[in-house]
């Protein structure tokens, strides 16, 4: 707290669970008394909104928050905003920050996130000089190269901060062949039988060597044996956690008083959120009077959030989740249990980081509630190998390391500034900083190849930024494609509904195995012009070497957009889709984000009117985010 007090910049390294939080209130509180303004970004939308809650009952109006589909109180002393949004303010209008002392980035190591550490990166690397830092991190080895690249670019002190020592201290064990171990080397002598079980990486079970299933019975007879509810299982699949709330639906996890009590306040958060009639409210019910719940991306944000709050009632005794439950929502548990100690990383499965384990294994042990926390992990001989195992629970958390890779918009902005002389920015980036000659010479090349690239498509004239460049500049992530639909004049022409669509298909990614319905004329017509826009951008692309290649334009959502914007109920909107509804809420408030980008951009009236009517025809009812942070 001294160096805050000092006014220096800190990054605070520490395990989950060890009190970071704290730190950010003091700045906030301190802020607030000096009558200073502070921003506050987090990583996920989900997790701003959580903080909005929180602070906003610690500092009664003047709290505001900011991202994208959701502005509340925008000029409030602490502003809370996504990283993505504090990133584009720096570049596009640093003036807007003027007033702002303090900028506090939580979960900062997501600077190493492939998709999206470069916002990260450029956040710090063109951070206003007047503004103080406060990073918060889980355990970062390399945390000293993190905070040098800092102060070497910025010239002024940075303090860091490790703490390594957990409040509540971790008690690990295994299950495997049903069995539980909390020594390692016992689970590797008994568990694996090393000496005739073969390790495979591949998902099929070889034709030697049985092993026997770790059974959910005999896991949840344990917890309650040992009195190590309430529970938070992870697992990395939406199917699965209301698969395994089935499976353990057959125990009954509270009293009487208890049952009456998770009901009455069931039913409240229900109406309090509008979910009352809700199918998937009336599903999970029964779940709920047990003790048991199930959370994941695929739900109603509403219906999640009414989980969230039960489990803070410590009622719920035992919660299948994903991973997203981990990140930063203070929900701790005595007990983490892992359903396996693998994921899906972009492209394929992986095992799992060591900083991952640990960011959902934090979760376990409540501070001044439990002496230790418990963390379970399942393991499948023919999966994991020991030597694997070793590596996940036993090593340090990787370091972190950079991900830069401006955006064509970023670029645009730069270029706008600094003309030819953009590419004297790169040697201010962490890429810079870390890498060898040989790197840094591809990094560059990269950042040559955009403009270039820019150049060819006509958003760069004679080093000055065209109408298109322009236009482009103000619609970051999907800013190629749509500055050649709005460059050709299709933007222009198309109907509200269509633009509805042409929103939706930008940001929806499909799952796999998902299914595309047909397709009515007006969506066809819009697919066949948009496919030949994003082939011909990502042929330039390959063959620049740019990478990642523009996104294709996947028109799933299609027909049930076009309901929605008939007005229809979010019912029978789902019966045109087969995507989870959680998933249709939380893309439709993207569109409402990439419509708000078109309509502030150097447009036509009629085209700016369109976007803004649209908006207000898609912001309704269940997806109106603002609703659900007011109840």
């Amino acid at each position: 707290m001294q160096f805050v007090q000092q006014g220096h910049s800190v990054i605070v390294s520490a395990p989950t669970g060890a009190g970071k939080t704290v730190i950010a209130e003091h700045v906030i509180e301190e802020c607030i008394r000096r009558g200073e303004k502070v921003i506050y970004t987090a990583p996920i939308k989900a997790l701003s909104n959580q903080k909005y809650r929180d602070f906003e009952t610690l500092f009664p109006g003047k709290i505001g928050i900011l991202t994208g589909d959701v502005t509340i109180n925008p000029q409030a002393s602490t502003l809370i905003m996504t990283t993505e949004i504090f990133r584009n303010r720096i570049i596009e209008e640093k003036s807007s920050l003027y007033d702002y002392a303090w900028v506090i980035f939580d979960e900062i190591h997501y600077i190493d996130d492939f998709e999206r550490g470069s916002v990260w990166e450029e956040s710090l690397m063109f951070l206003p000089d007047h503004m103080n830092v406060l990073g918060l991190s889980a355990t970062i080895p390399n945390i000293d190269e993190l905070a040098g690249w800092f102060k070497s670019i910025h010239k002024r002190p940075l303090k860091v901060v490790t703490e390594h020592q957990r409040p509540v201290p971790l008690h690990i064990f295994f299950q495997c062949q049903d069995k539980f171990y909390d020594k390692f080397q016992r689970l590797v002598r008994q568990g694996f039988k090393s000496s005739d079980m073969p390790y495979i990486r591949e998902r099929r079970i070889p034709r030697q060597a049985f092993v026997r299933p770790n059974r959910m019975t005999t896991l949840t007879k344990h917890l309650l044996e040992e009195d190590f509810l309430p529970c938070i299982y992870f697992v990395f699949s939406r199917r699965r956690t209301e698969y395994l709330a089935e499976e353990v639906s057959s125990y009954d996890f509270l009293n009487a008083q208890e049952k009456k009590e998770i009901g009455s306040l069931f039913d409240e958060l229900c109406r309090r959120f509008d979910v009352i009639g809700e199918p998937s409210a009336y599903k999970i019910k029964p779940f709920i009077e047990r003790g048991i719940a199930y959370h994941h991306a695929g739900m109603l944000p509403t219906l999640k959030e009414v989980i969230e709050r039960l489990f803070t009632s410590r009622l719920i005794k035992m919660i299948f989740t994903t991973e997203t439950f981990a990140l930063g929502i203070n929900m701790p548990a005595r007990t983490v249990v892992f359903d396996e100690l693998r994921k899906f990383y972009g492209r394929s499965h992986a095992n799992l980081k060591t900083r991952d384990f640990f960011q959902m294994a934090g979760r376990a042990g409540r501070r001044s509630i439990d002496t230790e926390g418990f963390v379970f992990c399942r393991i499948n001989p023919h999966y994991m190998s020991p030597r694997d195992l070793r590596k996940i629970v036993h090593s340090q958390p990787e370091p972190v390391y950079s991900r830069f890779n401006a955006t064509y918009a970023t670029v645009l902005h730069l270029y706008q500034k600094y003309g030819e002389k953009l590419y004297d920015i790169y040697p201010l980036s962490f890429h810079y900083y870390l890498e060898n000659k040989k790197f840094r010479k591809k990094a560059l090349e990269m950042l040559r190849a955009k403009v270039q690239l820019l150049k060819d498509l006509g958003h760069i004239r004679k080093n000055k930024i065209t109408h298109k460049g322009l236009f482009a500049s103000q619609v970051y992530g999907y800013e190629l494609v749509l500055a050649e639909l709005y460059d050709s004049g299709k933007l222009e022409e198309l109907s509200m509904h269509q633009l509805g669509m042409l929103a939706a298909s930008l940001v929806y990614e499909p799952r796999k195995g998902a299914s595309k319905p047909p397709l009515k004329k007006p969506a066809l017509s819009l697919e066949n012009f948009a496919d030949k826009i994003v082939s011909s951008i990502n042929k330039r692309e390959k063959r620049m070497r740019i990478k990642p290649l523009s996104k294709k334009c996947y028109f799933h959502l299609s027909n049930a957009v076009d309901a929605w914007i008939k007005g229809e109920s979010f019912d029978k909107m789902l019966r045109l889709t087969d995507v989870d509804e959680g998933e249709i809420v939380r893309n439709l408030r993207m569109c409402i984000q990439i419509l708000r980008d078109i309509a502030e951009a150097p447009i036509s009236e009629a085209l700016q009117g369109k976007a803004w009517r649209l908006i207000d025809l898609i912001n309704r009812d269940i997806i109106d985010s603002e609703k659900q942070l007011r109840s």
